[in-house]
């Protein structure tokens, strides 16, 4: 049987539920083998976009928030950080639903005493903040990826092969732009937010996993539950780490990168 892992904070995001993309079985797994005193959802947890163009929720997603609700009853603090696929939640900032906390952004103090903002990182997207037809249009080209991507892995399975080969992420770092366009992305949150009262940020969005160092700023970015399957988590010395989760037929293992922060 496997043993729950125990943490000072989790960071997910990019969950898509709603969406056909969201790897439902896997972000259940997750949300079962780990437990936290604080639980970020740093946006993008409900795609409103897939669901305006058709209604999508299997028992499953309904399980999703279920646990994460049964969570916050049980003593985590689970504070909501809308993204632009939920941007209609932003009108909620502060409100409590279940208890569940909705905040626009929000500044989380690590076990060292870093300041962290908390935020979903759309803000410091050009194309998402100016050119929202563009975003969405994109966004569809990304879903077709995934849809190819969604029957690899059901081939996989099928031949018992645990590769983690994801074509979109394959895609994303051969095309010139894409690398160039997560770059310019990370130089923008870092060069807004560097002279602030911040000792670094944490953020989702571009569905890139990261943490690192940039000119003395830590850059934290939690990935997604639609690729990679990642979340940042603190422990409780204020260490912090990428989790990539994987569900296993008969275990649950994780490859995780340490980063001391």
């Amino acid at each position: 049987m496997t043993k729950s892992n125990s943490y000072r904070t989790i960071w997910i995001s990019d969950l898509h539920i709603g969406s056909t993309q969201c790897q439902a079985d896997v972000l259940l797994d997750f949300l079962k083998y780990n437990e936290s005193e604080k639980l970020y959802l740093v946006g993008d947890i409900i795609d409103f976009w897939a669901l305006s163009k058709k209604v999508y929720w299997p028992r499953d997603h309904n399980t999703i928030i279920q646990k994460i609700l049964r969570k916050a009853r049980h003593g985590t603090q689970v504070v909501y950080i809308p993204g632009n696929h939920d941007e209609n939640i932003r009108d909620y900032d502060n409100h409590v639903f279940g208890d569940i906390i909705v905040k626009n952004s929000d500044v989380h103090t690590t076990a060292l005493g870093q300041r962290l903002l908390i935020v979903h990182g759309d803000e410091y997207d050009t194309i998402a903040k100016y050119h929202k037809w563009m975003a969405k249009l994109g966004s569809k080209g990304y879903d077709y990826l995934l849809d190819i991507n969604r029957l690899l892995r059901s081939i996989r399975r099928l031949f018992k092969i645990q590769s983690q080969f994801s074509l979109a992420a394959f895609v994303k770092f051969k095309v010139k732009n894409a690398v160039q366009f997560i770059s310019d992305y990370e130089e923008s949150i870092v060069n807004t937010l560097k002279d602030g009262q911040f000792d670094g940020v944490v953020c989702g969005h571009i569905h890139h996993a990261e943490i690192k160092d940039i000119g003395g700023f830590l850059y934290v970015n939690t990935g997604d539950f639609v690729e990679s399957c990642s979340a940042i988590v603190e422990y409780q010395n204020g260490s912090l780490e990428l989790v990539r989760w994987q569900k296993l037929e008969e275990e649950t293992c994780q490859d995780a990168t340490p980063f001391e922060a």
